[in-house]
C-alpha cells in the first residue's frame, strides 16, 4: 500500500493567508494639518501599503477630526482625543496617553512603532510604550536643534532618555545626523540617513504660468511660525521691494506669524506687491510654484527642506 503523501499539511498553511507586518506611524504632526513632515508620514505610509505592509497612524484630534477615519488605500488614522496647547503638539506629559496607546498598539497587532520629529510628545510617550511590549521602535528626526537656548536643551535631554533603547533612528541628510548624534547621545552605528526626496514626474516646470518680464515673482510656501523665519521675512521684504520694483511676492501658508505679515504689507503699502493666500491645498502647490521664478525659503532649523527639493 501507497504511503499517505505527507504535504497536505504544507499546502494548507501555504493556502493559510499570511499576517502582514503591521507598521504604526505616530506624531503630533498629521493631516489635515499641512507641513513637510505631514506630507512625509502620509506617502511613506502609502509606499510602505504598496509595498504589501499593514500601515496605522496615530495623531491627537482636531477639529472636525477624531476618533477612527481611513485614507487612501487602506489608510488607517487614529486620531486621539488629546487636544494640541503649543504649535500642534499635544502636552508632554510622558505617560497619561500609555492606556490608550497600548491598546491601539495591542489591538492593531503591531510589529514596528515609527515615531516622528522631536517636537511631537506623542511619538516620545508610542515609542515607550511599545518598547515596554516588547515591539521594535524606529525614530525619523526631521529638524535641526541647538545647544544653547534653554528650550533645545530641555528637548535634547528628552530625546536623550527617550531614544537610547531604540532600535534605529533616520535623519534625513547627513549634516543632520552629526547634529543627531550629538543632541541625542545615539550610538552612530544606529543612525541612518534617508534623505528626502519627491516624485519628480508630478512636479514639471511650465514657464508659460511666470508673469512676464520684467516682472520677477518670488513664492514663499511654509508653515508662518518663527522656525521657519518668517520674522526674518518681514525685515528682509520691504527692503527689496524698495530696491527691485518689479519684484513681487505670493506668500502661501497659515500660522500665527500671519499677523506679522499683514502688519508689515500695510505699514510700508505693500498690498499690491506681496499677496497673502493662506494655507495651499495639495493639488495646488504644483501650479504655486510654477508661477514663480524663484522659491524663497526663510527656515531656521531646516535639515533637507523638502519644500526646495
Amino acid at each position: 500500500m501507497e504511503a499517505p503523501r505527507g504535504g497536505g499539511n504544507a499546502q494548507a498553511s501555504t493556502r493559510r493567508r499570511r499576517r502582514q507586518i503591521c507598521i504604526c506611524m505616530v506624531s503630533d504632526f498629521f493631516f489635515p494639518s499641512l507641513g513637510g513632515i505631514e506630507t512625509h508620514i502620509y506617502h511613506l505610509s502609502q509606499c510602505l501599503i504598496q509595498r504589501g505592509y499593514k500601515v496605522v497612524a496615530i495623531t491627537h484630534y482636531t477639529d472636525g477630526r477624531h476618533g477612527v477615519r481611513y485614507l487612501s488605500n487602506g489608510l488607517k488614522v487614529y486620531y486621539l482625543p488629546f487636544v494640541p496647547v503649543h504649535d500642534n503638539a499635544t502636552l508632554p506629559t510622558f505617560f497619561s496617553f500609555f492606556p490608550l496607546i497600548r491598546n491601539i498598539l495591542l489591538r492593531e497587532r503591531a510589529d514596528i512603532v515609527h515615531g516622528h520629529q522631536a517636537t511631537s510628545p506623542l511619538a516620545h510617550e508610542a515609542s515607550l510604550v511599545a518598547r515596554a511590549l516588547g515591539m521594535h521602535v524606529v525614530y525619523t528626526d526631521h529638524s535641526l536643534f541647538g545647544f544653547a537656548d534653554m528650550a533645545c536643551i530641555h528637548l535634547n535631554k528628552v530625546l536623550r532618555f527617550v531614544l537610547h533603547d531604540l532600535d534605529a533612528c533616520i535623519c534625513v541628510s547627513h549634516t543632520h545626523r552629526e547634529n543627531f548624534v550629538l543632541r541625542a547621545g545615539v550610538p552612530p552605528s544606529r543612525v541612518y540617513v534617508i534623505n528626502n526626496a519627491v516624485d519628480a514626474s508630478t512636479l514639471v516646470p511650465d514657464p508659460s504660468k511666470r508673469p512676464k518680464p520684467p516682472e520677477i515673482r518670488v513664492v514663499v510656501l511654509s508653515r508662518l511660525t518663527y522656525r521657519k523665519g518668517i520674522d526674518l521675512l518681514v525685515t528682509v521684504i520691504p527692503p527689496i521691494c524698495k530696491k527691485l520694483p518689479n519684484v513681487n511676492f505670493v506668500i502661501g501658508g497659515y500660522g500665527p506669524k500671519r499677523i506679522i505679515l499683514e502688519e508689515m504689507r500695510e505699514k510700508h503699502r505693500l498690498q499690491d506687491r506681496v499677496e497673502l493666500i493662506g494655507a495651499v491645498s495639495h493639488d495646488k502647490v504644483c501650479a504655486l510654484l510654477q508661477s514663480g521664478h524663484i522659491f524663497l525659503n526663510t527656515s531656521l532649523t531646516e535639515s533637507f527642506c523638502i519644500a526646495i527639493v
